[in-house]
């Protein structure tokens, strides 16, 4: 196998700096296979655990860092994640930005309803993913990529 260049171009997005005020750690991952995946759940489990979030909460946290991670690799060709500890005064949270330079979404209003689908699933990874956090935000231009970021905050 020849040692290939890549010539992507990464996706450029604001929203790798978003919460760059509050940041204390960033670890940052690559999602291109399954186990990549596995291992981004333990991480975000550790996170979790590591500021006392509930179960409840890490388990929805979990649940969304996989979903975002599959789309990811499913529909952007794979890339990477950032994971961020972050802290606001006395309040902790966990910031995860998933980034590919992949085809974008192009009507992200639809891609957001629930029920949605181009995979042949459920149709509620971005909508579901929404729904567990406490902040969420993409950023997708067509023929570029898709940078998708939550937050989780302790309570």
């Amino acid at each position: 196998m020849s040692a290939a260049h890549n010539t992507a171009v990464p996706f450029e997005t604001e929203l790798l700096e978003k919460h760059r005020a509050l940041r204390t750690a960033r670890l940052s991952l690559p999602l291109r296979t399954d186990e990549d995946v596995v291992y981004l759940r333990k991480h975000v489990r550790e996170r979790a655990v590591g500021i006392a979030l509930s179960l409840v909460d890490q388990t929805k946290l979990v649940t969304a860092a996989s979903e975002l991670a599959r789309n990811t690799i499913k529909y952007g060709g794979g890339g990477q994640v950032h994971l961020d500890e972050l802290l606001d005064g006395f309040k902790k949270g966990i910031c995860l930005i998933f980034v590919d330079d992949g085809p974008g979404i192009p009507d992200l209003e639809l891609a957001l309803r629930d029920g949605y689908t181009t995979g042949g699933g459920l149709g509620l990874g971005l909508s579901g993913s929404k729904r567990l956090c406490d902040e969420f935000e993409i950023d997708t231009r067509p023929g570029e990529g898709t940078a998708v970021c939550i937050v989780k905050w302790k309570r």
